[in-house]
């Protein structure tokens, strides 16, 4: 890890400071991708984005991840909630959950330019341990979605600053087997001592409602083409189909059978463009007894039939399908 010390600071003087930072990550960003989309760099779980104009609404499902913009803003509509932010901030999502996003402010002159890593929950639940009760935590987030499974904060200068050595370790291939890991257990440990750690720190502990949540959401991830039965859920993860119901709105913004359906939905959408499947036989793969009814949601989910939306996709560069 890196021995510079950074303070948890979000103040304004913080931010002051964060934004030559930013342009500097916007501009390594800049350097490597050419053209717009999303890219899997050779560091495993480090993905970088570019846009170079607005976007049309984009679907897709966010792994447990941080995401810092460096350039330009985006909207994520999660559920019933919408959440926008831009350079001078990130983004955890402490769970898997499918999202609209799109790029609201972008141009070829000032592309919209993102940092995404991956994080592994298990790695996080390591950290708490490691951390235990005397860490110093930041003041956490206090909102009505402070229980929401994706939270924006003001940027931290050490994630800033983190997230810039990683990017730079991929013109360094070989200290970056070595290093990269190193740095991203750096990232998850910032954000863990940062404005958003008593979340990630809810998710992470066996005890608590959110991490009930999460192991539900993982069930969900396996079994969303069976039919959904909340009792069962409720008694796998040992708590009632109204606390169920409650908490899953909270961490989601969705009800588990709205949640089921956009998974099956983007399922079928892979399972369509990657192995060229017929919409009906992708529905009854993904759980849909009616294809009609698979059609109808689709159009509603994608704006447009599965048929039209598979000649768009395959004909736009690979912005249309972040992963």
């Amino acid at each position: 890890m890196n021995n510079t010390a950074y303070p948890n600071d979000t103040s304004a003087s913080a931010q002051l400071s964060a934004a030559p930072m930013c342009r500097q990550l916007a501009d390594l960003v800049s350097a490597r991708l050419s053209e717009e989309g999303l890219y899997e760099t050779e560091i495993p779980g480090l993905n970088l984005f570019r846009a170079d104009a607005p976007t049309s609404c984009m679907s897709t499902v966010y792994e447990p991840s941080l995401c810092v913009i460096a350039q330009g803003r985006e909207t994520v509509q999660l559920g019933d909630r919408e959440i926008v932010y831009g350079a001078l901030s990130y983004m955890v999502s402490s769970v898997d959950l499918p999202v609209n996003k799109l790029v609201i402010d972008a141009s070829p002159e000032n592309p919209f330019l993102a940092v995404k890593i991956n994080i592994d929950p298990a790695e996080v639940a390591e950290l708490v341990l490691q951390l235990g009760d005397t860490a110093h935590v930041s003041e956490s987030i206090d909102s009505p979605n402070s229980a929401c499974g994706m939270c924006v904060a003001p940027v931290d200068l050490g994630i800033l600053d983190a997230m810039t050595r990683l990017v730079r370790l991929l013109d360094s291939p070989a200290d970056a087997r070595v290093l990269a890991p190193l740095i991203q257990r750096e990232i998850v440990y910032r954000a863990l001592v940062g404005e958003m750690g008593s979340r990630m720190r809810d998710f992470a502990s066996v005890d608590s409602q959110s991490h009930r949540i999460f192991q539900v959401i993982s069930i969900l991830k396996e079994r969303f083409d069976e039919p959904l039965r909340v009792g069962q859920l409720a008694e796998d993860v040992n708590m009632s189909e109204s606390a169920l119901y409650h908490s899953f709105k909270q961490v989601t913004c969705m009800s588990p059978l709205q949640f089921q359906k956009k998974l099956r939905l983007h399922e079928a959408r892979l399972l369509m463009l990657k192995e060229g499947l017929e919409a009906s036989t992708a529905s009854y793969r993904v759980g849909y007894e009616s294809p009609s009814q698979f059609s109808r949601e689709y159009s509603r989910m994608f704006g447009a039939p599965p048929r039209t939306d598979m000649i768009k996709l395959r004909g736009e560069p690979r912005i249309s399908m972040p992963a």
